[in-house]
Formats: structure tokens, sequence, C-alpha cells
């Protein structure tokens, strides 16, 4: 019996030896790649959530807005957010904002607090009933309690007379930020005694919530304007101010002040003594109640309700950034000569050539023009700055800020409200941040369209991947045959 012959290591052929090397080289690979896995992934893991999750959401839910980086980014206390919550109660998209705050500046720590395990903690805040997911606020001695309420928001939708929901948890807690942080807050005094009308609350609660303190007062029994007044707001006065009243206020906006008006047509007392207020400066104020002519320009079949054109100002960039777009209800038009004695005039809000004004006013029976009415373009918002600093913001309509009117447009006509107000104190920075829609959008798609996606989803890909798979098989084995 003939025995079967051994090779050698040495003795054996050149194939052996190439696929041993070949086999220990990718075991060396593999083993590389995974621990260099291994790595990638706990440092990916100790990444803060700002640098490893993108924010695909319509209304940028899970995203930080540039206004609350320069609130945060400019601090120099320690703040700290009280996170009152449960256990396994915890809001995701309020744990998502929070672990952003927490990442954005050292001197923000966020803290939970388990109600269950610390039952007297909120008392030192609040006296009401603290639900879960509310925080608070606290620097120093400050402190601002923020319910659970007010981080989501429920609001009539005028259209289809359902609600809507939207998220406000970043303008909440980056105004308690700026509050608790800043002892001394805007102070901005409204005019009465002479038939204002009352701040709408939408318009109030976001005063409120961008930390501007409100006081009203009278001229009346002053006479002077408050020192500390950063700026002076008169709202939808019915009667007339006083000749001394007017020189208080001219004196104070030539003076370097900020004054605000929002003045609509009147149905029975004429503002002369006001109007004069801008008509020193080329601003003309019209009789009677402005109609538009052009279709595109005034919405819900009523011509008075007028959609104007904005010009690109730091009042206005932000809404037209974000495709809003205000509405301006039973407004004068207002007429800028060239005549502006040293200030600059800036028309911010304009309606088309097609307008005029309804000389009739409240009386008015037709929108159709008339013998005598006046004929338009006309400005709806004006700014004047004046050479010494002062600066006057005039709106010709008292009623664009009504909760009804504001809901009609978006929330448009209240943020551009705040856009002014903001811009006259020095707090354009802080100016609105939105509250972020929670609403369902749905894309809606043709029968066409809907059968080429099934197609080419459940036809069209799936055979193409089949292809290659068997092509690179193909290949792998003609090189395996062309090196046997």
């Amino acid at each position: 019996m003939k025995l079967p012959k051994f090779q050698s290591p040495k003795q054996q052929g050149p194939k052996n030896h190439i696929a041993f090397r070949g086999g220990a080289y990718s075991l060396t690979i593999t083993a590389i790649v995974l621990a260099l896995m291994v790595v990638v992934n706990i440092f990916a893991s100790a990444l803060p959530t700002t640098f490893t999750q993108y924010d695909i959401s319509a209304s940028q839910l899970y995203s930080i807005t540039s206004n609350t980086k320069v609130v945060v980014n400019n601090l120099e206390d320690d703040v700290t957010i009280y996170w009152i919550v449960q256990a396994d109660e915890e809001d995701a998209v309020i744990e998502n904002l929070l672990d952003k705050y927490d990442t954005l500046s050292d001197h923000i720590e966020v803290v939970k607090k388990n109600p269950d395990v610390y039952p007297t903690f909120t008392q030192q805040y609040t006296d009401e009933t603290v639900e879960n997911n509310s925080l608070v606020v606290e620097c120093g001695d400050r402190y601002r309690y923020i319910p659970y309420d007010d981080i989501y928001l429920y609001e009539t939708d005028m259209y289809s007379y359902s609600y809507n929901a939207s998220f406000d948890g970043e303008g909440a807690i980056t105004s308690a930020i700026d509050y608790v942080v800043n002892e001394d807050q805007p102070q901005v005094y409204v005019l009465e005694g002479h038939g204002e009308a009352e701040l709408p609350s939408t318009f109030s609660d976001q005063v409120a919530k961008e930390n501007i303190e409100l006081t009203t007062f009278s001229l009346l029994n002053s006479d002077s304007i408050p020192e500390d007044a950063d700026c002076v707001l008169i709202y939808g006065p019915s009667t007339d101010i006083s000749v001394e009243e007017k020189e208080m206020l001219a004196d104070y906006a030539a003076s370097g002040g900020k004054l605000l008006v929002m003045a609509g047509p009147t149905e029975e007392d004429s503002l002369e003594n006001l109007y004069s207020l801008i008509a020193d400066y080329g601003v003309e104020v019209q009789d009677g109640i402005v109609v538009e002519g052009d279709r595109e320009h005034y919405a819900f079949q009523s011509p008075f309700i007028l959609m104007p054109d904005m010009a690109s100002s730091d009042i206005t960039d932000s809404l037209m950034e974000e495709h809003y777009y205000p509405i301006m209800p039973i407004s004068q038009g207002l007429v800028v000569s060239d005549d502006t004695a040293g200030a600059t005039v800036t028309e911010i809000l304009t309606t088309s050539d097609a307008s005029f004004s309804k000389l009739d006013g409240y009386a008015m029976e037709t929108y159709e023009k008339e013998e005598g009415d006046i004929d338009g373009p006309f400005a709806l918002a004006v700014s004047i700055e004046c050479s010494s600093g002062g600066q006057i913001i005039w709106f010709s309509s008292s009623s664009f800020l009504d909760d009804v009117y504001n809901a009609y447009s978006s929330g448009a006509n209240v943020n551009l409200g705040m856009n002014a107000l903001s811009s006259m104190i020095g707090e354009s920075e802080a100016m609105a941040i939105r509250s972020k829609s929670l609403n369902y959008n749905y894309l809606t798609i043709s029968d066409s369209t809907s059968s080429l996606l099934k197609v080419m989803m459940i036809g069209v890909f799936p055979l193409a991947y089949l292809g290659i798979g068997i092509g690179i098989v193909l290949r792998r084995r003609r090189l395996q045959s062309e090196t046997v």
C-alpha cells in the first residue's frame, strides 16, 4: 500500500499561502473597524444632543432660535431650571428642550424635582396646584414659575372653529431667564384719560412674556412724562388730547423719547391735537376710513379689512421671512410729504393705488368710491426718526391688535405690534419667539402619483436591488475562477 504524500508548509503551493494572508488581513481589518465603531459610538453618546440630532419638523419644534442663543450667551449669573415631574411622566418635547438649554451655557443647570420625593418644594414659588412638567426658573432671589398650561397653548381657529395646539416652551423659558437675571425691566407708560381702549389680552400677555412692565399714567395731572419711561404708548383714544399734553409729548419725542401710537378713526370726536404730533414731521392724517379697491389687498370680502404691503424694516423683516401678513381693519390714510422737518420718515405699511378714503367713515353705506372721497395710495403705519434720537411709530388703526383680528392674521398683528414696541425700547434681540405649531400637516397626492410611487417602491426598487446583488455575486465568482 502506497502512503499519501504530505507537503511541508514550504512545499505547499502559493495559493494556500495567499489565502492564509488574505484571511488574516480580513480579520485584522474587521477587528480595527469594530474597535473604531465602539470608540465612535462611545464618543457620540457623550456629545450633546445639539450635535447628534437634526430637527426635520416643519415648525422646528426641537430647535433653539437665535433669539434664545443671544440671551443665553450673554449670561453672567448662574440660572437653575427646576423641572417638576414625577418618575416616568416626563414630556419628551420638554426634556429635549431642557437638554438644549443645559448644553448651551455652563451658567444653566437643569434639576429634576419629583413631587413625590419633594412634596413641599414648589410651595416656596407658588400657591397653585403644580402639574407635572411645570418649571421654575431661578437666579439668586429672583424666580419665575412656568405652569404646564403656559407651555402648551390651545387657541381657537376662527376659520374652522377648531383648536390649534402649539408649543411655547422656548418662549416661556427664555423669557423667564431674561427676567430672573435682569432686575431692571423696560418701563412702558400707557396714556389714559381720553377714552382709550383697553389693551387686548393677547397683546398684554405677550408684553408680560417679554418682561415689559406697563404702567398707566395721565398727563392731565402731571407736568412731564416720567423720567424712567422707555416708551409711551397711546392706544385707541376716543377723545382728543389737550394742547398742553401735545406739547409735552412733542417735547418728549424731540428730546430722544419713544412714542408708540395706535389711533384709528373715531365716530364722534376729532383728534386734531393728537394728529398734529406727526403733522409737525410732514405726515398728514386723512379724514374717513380707508377702503381698498384691489381684491388682493383686502380680506373676508370686506374692503375695509386691509391687507397692506410691507416695506422691509427691523419691524417687518421677521414677519416677511416667515410669510406672515398683518391685516389692518378700520384704518385712516396717512400721507407723507417732502417736508419732514429734518426727520427720517419711513412708510412701514402701504395700501394699493386702488385704495381711497371714504369720508362718510362709520356712516358709509357703500364700498364704492363716491364724489369727495380721497384717492390713495396711503401709508397705514409710519416710523419717524427724529434727529435727536427720538422716535414715533404710528399705526392708523386702533383695532388691529384686537384678539379677533389677531386670530384672523394667525398672530401676525400682535407680532407686528410687539416688534414695534421691542425695537423702540432696545429689545430687538428679544422680539417675540413664536410658539411652534403641533398641528399635523398632511401630504395630499393625486391618484396617478400614488400609483407611480407604488410601482417604484414595490417593483422598481426591489428589482434594482436584486439585480445589483446578483451582479456582485457573479463578479465575485468570476474573480475566484480567474484566480484558480
